[in-house]
């Protein structure tokens, strides 16, 4: 049953009871119950103490007043974890965080060490390589030349932008689309860098989103020597195709938990 956090401005599942021993963190346009099957009722063993939100702008919960990037959602994470018990620096959570959730997980850990214990992390994007920026298709760049210029309209503009942007992109509305930008262009070496609990990297080996290759950057970058676990066959939605190796992963962190 969902329940309502941070005065109604964030929705979320607790499975067990509070204060939670873990913290599930959705991708892109996702919601908890992704994680039902790994952390709530219906996991492989039973159901540990978890909290599992719906992330701004995704299931029951608004988006957010404005433009976030991923550090503005860890905020927003870390106020909610206070809220339900978990100060920093006591009974800190295990984070479970798939694709985009892994980019707020990975925020929360170096800016709110204290509230984080271990980080489980799937599917998440390491951000654009350095010095590098993807150019957009050329009829893209015709239409956004020709807009600004004011020969071609608005309508026709958003026209061009859902049929050259991502899926996501043509499916964010309003505010979530800037959230979407700003989220894409952000770089995480320097979180990965700071990270001091232990990661552990559990990745489809036919992910085409984020693959395998990002995870082994990712090793290289953090310093508390983390581990990855390869899932043959599993793609990016790993809480579905490989629930039994999350648990796996997250029940490990909670093992060495202090």
């Amino acid at each position: 049953m969902l329940q309502s956090f941070a005065g109604g401005t964030m929705f979320g599942e607790v499975w067990g009871s509070l204060p939670p021993r873990v913290l599930a963190l959705h991708g892109w346009r996702r919601t908890h119950a992704d994680f039902v099957g790994v952390v709530g009722p219906s996991s492989p063993t039973a159901a540990l103490d978890a909290l599992a939100l719906d992330l701004p702008g995704f299931g029951a919960t608004p988006p957010p007043p404005e433009p976030w990037g991923s550090s503005s959602y860890a905020d927003a994470v870390a106020g909610v974890l206070e809220e339900v018990g978990i100060a920093s620096g006591t009974s800190p959570v295990v984070v479970l965080g798939h694709s985009f959730g892994g980019r707020v997980a990975l925020a929360l850990a170096a800016e709110h060490p204290g509230m984080v214990a271990g980080l489980v992390l799937t599917g998440t994007p390491l951000g654009p390589a350095d010095g590098r920026q993807v150019r957009p298709p050329l009829g893209f760049r015709i239409a956004r030349h020709m807009n600004r210029a004011g020969i071609l309209g608005d309508t026709r503009m958003e026209k061009a932008r859902r049929r050259y942007g991502s899926a996501d992109y043509a499916a964010a509305q309003g505010v979530m689309r800037q959230v979407l930008v700003n989220v894409l262009a952000e770089k995480y070496a320097r979180w990965l860098s700071s990270l001091s609990c232990p990661v552990e990297l559990v990745w489809g080996s036919d992910d085409t989103e984020a693959p395998v290759e990002v995870a082994r950057r990712m090793m290289a970058l953090v310093p508390t020597g983390p581990s990855l676990t390869v899932c043959e066959g599993a793609g990016h939605m790993t809480p579905f195709t490989a629930p039994e190796d999350l648990r796996a992963a997250v029940g490990r962190l909670l093992e060495g938990r202090t």
